[in-house]
């Protein structure tokens, strides 16, 4: 049997426990159809493609550049943060499954907008986090090893009758 054979064995396997427990997340199959109102895209990155055999690794000199040219722009990833948390969700209603597709969806195209502004040298990461407003608190935290003078983050929270949200881009720069 393929390896092909076998990665959609799995898959319908997958879909099949997924359907039967009433969850459909993120699985490309034809079996699950998404609500009409969320459109949710995710990559697999446990999935080689045939084109990444035919490239060989390609060798990059170093550059020996040790600050960027450009910096990360803060209150413009900011403001990318306030319209897609406000355009996705203003008019949404808390439901735990919708919710978890939205984190997905909302974190993908935060990174395409992020991407779009060309900063180079500039790693991206998205973490979105979405909850049921209950008049609850909420502390989120997070360490990583930091570069004071040329990471940097940008963070902006959203909250509508029923759900709150919280979206924070980490911009690690990449010497």
């Amino acid at each position: 049997m393929s390896d092909k054979q076998t990665s959609d064995i799995a898959r319908d396997k997958a879909a099949r426990l997924l359907k039967k427990r009433g969850s459909a997340s993120s699985l490309n199959t034809s079996e699950i159809v998404p609500p009409p109102h969320s459109i949710s895209t995710v990559s697999f990155m446990d999935e080689p493609s045939h084109t990444d055999e035919l490239h060989p690794p390609m060798k990059l000199e170093n550059t020996y550049q040790m600050s960027p040219t450009k910096r990360f722009p803060v209150s413009t990833v900011r403001s990318i943060l306030k319209d897609v948390l406000h355009n996705y969700l203003q008019e949404e209603k808390y439901e735990p499954e919708l919710c978890r597709q939205m984190t997905k969806t909302i974190s993908e195209v935060i990174k395409a907008r992020v991407k779009d502004l060309m900063v180079p040298r500039y790693k991206i990461i998205c973490l979105i986090h979405i909850g049921q407003l209950n008049n609850q608190g909420l502390r989120i935290g997070s360490r990583c090893l930091w570069d004071a003078n040329n990471d940097t983050f940008a963070t902006q929270d959203f909250q509508n009758g029923s759900l709150y949200a919280v979206a924070t881009v980490y911009g690690v720069y990449y010497e």
